[in-house]
């Protein structure tokens, strides 16, 4: 199982209704074949700034490929991070032993921002550093 997490916080222009769409949108996301489990929702603590979080597990690489690339999760994150201020990705985990899973993981990432450079592009500000 990979168990991949995002923390994020929306952009103070974002109205509530913007908000209750995004999370909306993120749950139809996190509800695709792929995912074995998912939560969507507000974070619970201190959460450096990030007020809420989204969480998915998926089964392996196989079904996380299939997650980046479902259409469903490519129609949208453009209508999500446009609402968004900031992003951190993880930290993921997994109990699959393999050595090499995280470069594994990374290399599905290089994949999916070679073949979608515009979902890149719209990505890149929002990650935290």
């Amino acid at each position: 199982m990979i168990v991949h997490m995002l923390r994020f916080a929306f952009k103070d222009s974002a109205t509530e209704e913007d908000r209750e769409r995004v999370l909306a949108l993120m749950r139809r996301t996190a509800a695709v074949e792929s995912v074995s489990f998912s939560t969507v929702g507000p974070a619970l603590g201190t959460q450096d700034g990030f007020t809420h979080a989204y969480c998915v597990g998926i089964a392996d690489l196989a079904a996380l490929r299939r997650y980046m690339h479902d259409p469903v999760h490519l129609a949208g994150d453009p209508q999500i991070m446009p609402h968004l201020a900031r992003i951190a990705i993880g930290p993921d985990l997994s109990d699959d032993p393999d050595p090499g899973l995280a470069a594994k993981v990374l290399g599905l990432h290089e994949e999916k921002t070679a073949l979608y450079p515009q979902w890149a592009e719209q990505l890149g500000p929002l990650l935290a550093g």
